[in-house]
């Protein structure tokens, strides 16, 4: 196992300086309407990071000169601050997520929200894009992508990065949920999975003919999930991740990350043995003693997007 996944490490990640500008251009152009990218921006109360986030991608990525991405959506959960106002300024064309496929009452979640986005956008290769990041880089976008328009068998690639804990010891990486949880249970369960560096990142590109018969856990196990059911679909030569430089983000409390951990082992659960994901007690300080506090693991999954009539049809149509 170890030989495989040092062979894939080979084949199969790169470096976002590996492809110049006019060679991802050039594959673009020769790929057609399969070269065609749209980016989106999950988006919940971001207002002070998502406006430049969108403003880097439309100067550089979205210009004559380099007109990589198609269509840039910042898919709004619910924001109770300046998020879209911010965003659509910016340039984004932003989309509520109630707005799409209504029948369906939404759910709370990172996931849910990346389920629907296939309904809002039209490319064939989707981006995804954390929207809180700081001193963002369009090689987070064009470095994924990259790989999509010059490697056919390829079908999804995540970003690598470093990840420094603001506040932390000089040096110390951030990612404690991956590397406590995450990366423990891919090396145990999915061990060809073992050499993603950021097995849970949030920037990531994908292929819509993947996507789209993928299911989307609604929380924070989309990543997870996700991981494992294309190893499942595509196998393992036909994902890949690319090395785009230094991520820097908003960091969780302890109990926060606490609750993201269970939802990562629940989803990591679900498909080992398809039970019902457990529900996490954690403790607060309550009157000089500690008072239990029962937060339930969320463990529904969206289906396949293939398989949603609504989509189907815009499909066609399209």
């Amino acid at each position: 196992m170890l030989e495989e996944v040092e062979r894939w490490l080979d084949r199969r990640s790169w470096s976002a300086a590996d492809r110049t500008p006019d060679q991802l251009l050039a594959a673009k152009r020769a790929s057609g309407p399969a070269g065609t990218v749209s980016v989106v921006l999950p988006a919940l109360d971001e207002e002070a990071t998502v406006g430049p986030i969108v403003e880097t991608i439309r100067r550089e990525l979205m210009s004559a000169a380099m007109p990589l991405v198609d269509e840039l959506v910042v898919l709004d959960s619910g924001s109770t601050d300046r998020t879209a106002q911010v965003a659509a300024r910016a340039g984004a064309r932003v989309v509520h997520r109630d707005s799409l496929l209504p029948r369906v009452p939404a759910l709370p979640g990172k996931g849910e929200v990346l389920w629907r986005s296939l309904l809002a956008t039209r490319g064939e290769i989707v981006c995804f894009v954390d929207a809180d990041l700081r001193d963002f880089s369009a090689a987070f976008v064009s470095g994924i992508v990259g790989p999509l328009l010059t490697e056919p068998g390829v079908q999804l690639v995540k970003a690598m990065y470093d990840r420094p804990l603001e506040g932390g010891a000089g040096g110390e990486q951030g990612g404690r949920v991956t590397e406590l949880v995450a990366r423990p249970l891919l090396n145990l369960h999915w061990p060809r999975l073992a050499g993603f560096v950021q097995p849970l990142g949030g920037e990531y590109a994908a292929r819509r003919t993947l996507l789209e018969r993928l299911p989307f856990p609604v929380g924070y196990g989309v990543e997870l999930g996700m991981l494992i059911d294309a190893l499942d679909l595509v196998g393992l030569d036909a994902l890949a991740q690319v090395d785009v430089g230094v991520r820097r983000h908003r960091h969780q409390d302890g109990q926060a990350l606490g609750r993201m951990a269970a939802t990562i082992y629940g989803t990591a659960q679900a498909r080992l043995e398809r039970r019902v994901r457990p529900v996490l007690t954690q403790f607060h300080r309550v009157n000089g003693g500690f008072a239990p506090r029962v937060h339930e693991v969320a463990s529904v999954e969206r289906p396949p997007m293939a398989t949603v009539p609504e989509y189907r049809a815009a499909r066609a149509a399209a």
